[in-house]
């Protein structure tokens, strides 16, 4: 097969926010407790976080993590999570029928993500509650000092504002399933008086509020139009949130999944341009896409688990080589729109639906889906350039005839690299590549990273960790994406 990727210089799509590589960690199963936090582990450190797994999330290079929820956030307390722990009281958490201890909560996280390298997108409960528990959280974590909860927070132990800038208005509001879901215009309004409440405390925050829960909502398109129509002018990022997976087992299917993303993100951004031009707005509105990835191996799993237990492992997804592919997509299509995402958030990070695993006390992998984040991360940054791919195409079902190669071109000007990231989804045939591309001049092959594995149900374990794991190429004139390939080539210039 072959297939040229081009690209020019003159043409690109937009420069590639960091944050679109952000991540999301709720009070979820193990995610928290045995995940990022294991105090009786060896590796632990005088928190009671695990530095090995703080060593994994470093080297994602996560700049922005959503927290505490997720579902979990419209029943949270967050005065719960605070102060002296032995005083600290358990809940029953009705988002997952859970106990949640209130071990961890915003005074430790904030210091873990520090840690991390991170900073939080902290999300404000507007299920249960509303504006007045959102000002006195962000009192309580922006406010130098001299007021109720700034000094809530001195006296407990942090002297100086956590300096939140990345907050989100709410969780997935339209959904029956979110603890006080709401209609459009009930959410709207709730959403618009708190964000302004919230700025009027700290104008320098960045607000995002909540889209429709995912693309198949009944309600999708008209919840937007409805929620951005009150919320227009106080917010910044307007959030998606899709989940991917192929309980059929029909591999051809599956990954093209991302070309549904692809129109979730056009479709969006469509809705969000009519509203700015009603409004007679000079305003664009960006895109927040704070929950992607691959969700639906733990399904059976999960309906067998206790309930009402602490930190129960719940969508503990054990994903194979062929959703690593399916990542690989997700992340070229964000970075196809990168002029409108300027943030997004692989859901979750450790343990649910996760990059990494862990066992509670024991040992942590890298699942294979930690590897496109982690080349992706790392190397595509700088401008994502407008990239059209000449290839084959093939039958995917309800996706309609799809191009072979999934591809991205990225202008790392710091580097003076190209980095072109590709997936091949062809099952059977490799790809001869040939580059055009204008506006750079000579091109020297650096590096060939390939992921790629005969077996596309191949798993990664805590005993055999490295069944799927990238290798690097030898670099030659000739570049071959192999059959079932994740592919990352660095060109100097």
């Amino acid at each position: 097969m072959q297939v040229t990727i081009s690209a020019s210089k003159n043409f690109p799509i937009g420069h590639i926010d960091e944050k679109l590589y952000g991540a999301f960690a709720e009070h979820l199963g193990r995610m928290i407790y045995g995940g990022i936090y294991d105090p009786g582990h060896p590796e632990a450190d005088e928190m009671g976080f695990r530095k090995d797994v703080l060593e994994m999330v470093r080297a994602l290079k996560v700049p922005v993590i959503r927290y505490p929820g997720g579902n979990f956030v419209s029943g949270y307390e967050w005065e719960d999570g605070v102060g002296e722990r032995s005083r600290r009281p358990r809940r029953l958490d009705l988002a997952w029928f859970s106990i949640e201890p209130n071990t961890i909560g915003i005074d430790e996280f904030q210091e873990w993500a520090k840690r991390a390298g991170s900073q939080v997108m902290l999300t404000v409960n507007l299920g249960t509650r509303g504006v007045a528990d959102a000002r006195n959280l962000i009192e309580y974590c922006n406010f130098p000092g001299g007021i109720k909860y700034s000094d809530m927070r001195r006296a407990n132990g942090f002297p100086e504002p956590f300096g939140i800038r990345y907050w989100c208005l709410g969780n997935e509001m339209d959904g029956p399933w979110q603890i006080c879901s709401k209609t459009a215009e009930e959410y709207g309004r709730l959403a618009a008086e708190t964000g302004k409440v919230m700025k009027w405390v700290d104008p320098d925050i960045r607000l995002t509020v909540c889209g429709s829960s995912n693309s198949h909502m009944p309600t999708f398109g008209s919840w937007e139009e409805t929620v951005l129509e009150h919320t227009y002018d106080i917010a910044d990022y307007l959030s998606l949130h899709n989940y991917y997976g192929n309980p059929g087992n029909n591999t051809p299917e599956y990954l093209a999944c991302s070309t549904d993303m692809d129109r979730f993100i056009s479709t969006v951004a469509a809705i969000c341009d009519t509203v700015k031009q009603k409004k007679g707005s000079d305003k664009t509105m960006y895109l927040s896409f704070d929950e992607w990835n691959v969700w639906f191996h733990s399904g059976e799993q999960d309906k067998r688990q206790e309930k009402w237990t602490v930190a129960p492992p719940l969508l503990e997804d054990r994903y194979n080589f062929e959703d690593a592919l399916v990542v690989g997509c997700l992340l070229i299509t964000l970075l196809r729109h990168a002029d409108r995402v300027k943030m997004a958030c692989l859901a979750q990070l450790v343990n649910v639906i996760a990059p990494i695993m862990t066992e509670t006390g024991g040992r942590c992998w890298a699942q294979t889906i930690y590897y496109p984040f982690l080349h992706a991360a790392n190397l595509a940054r700088g401008d994502s350039l407008m990239t059209r791919v000449k290839c084959p195409n093939y039958a995917a079902g309800k996706y309609g005839n799809v191009p072979c190669i999934e591809a991205v071109v990225v202008d790392n000007g710091a580097a003076n690299e190209l980095v072109v990231l590709a997936v091949n989804r062809s099952l059977q045939e490799d790809a001869q590549l040939s580059l055009d591309i204008a506006g750079y001049g000579a091109l020297t092959k650096a590096e060939h990273l390939v992921l790629t594995h005969p077996d596309l149900k191949a798993v990664n374990t805590a005993d055999a960790p490295q069944i799927v794991i990238p290798t690097r190429l030898q670099t030659s004139p000739d570049t071959i994406l192999p059959r079932q390939s994740w592919n990352v080539i660095r060109y100097r210039y």
